[in-house]
């Protein structure tokens, strides 16, 4: 997967088709990956003590990594991400601005 946690997306597909944000977590295995604020789902909550209180939360769900594009900051689009060689290790680049996108 060349969507890492921390990477900002934007989502080409779906109903929040637009919206920019950064990766929270990624789900290899299934393919997904979860962005803050993007695909915010109402879950409902019960109260586990009498302290704890009960109601409505809203969270974001996973979406299909297919569904998201690495946003390039420099240039301000989105873009394919690439590989390259910086001696020994392989670095991942924008390939819209062809900077590294790794530290």
């Amino acid at each position: 997967m060349k969507i890492k946690s921390g990477d900002t997306v934007i989502v080409i597909a779906g109903k929040d088709k637009g919206k920019t944000g950064k990766v929270l977590k990624t789900l290899v295995k299934e393919n997904r990956v979860i962005v803050q604020g993007v695909n915010i789902q109402t879950k409902h909550k019960k109260a586990k003590s009498p302290k704890d209180e009960a109601g409505l939360i809203k969270i974001e769900g996973s979406i299909d990594v297919s569904n998201v594009m690495y946003f390039d900051t420099k240039v301000n689009k989105p873009s394919r991400i690439g590989y390259a060689l910086e001696g020994d290790k392989k670095v991942r680049i924008s390939k819209k601005s062809g900077s590294k996108i790794d530290k």
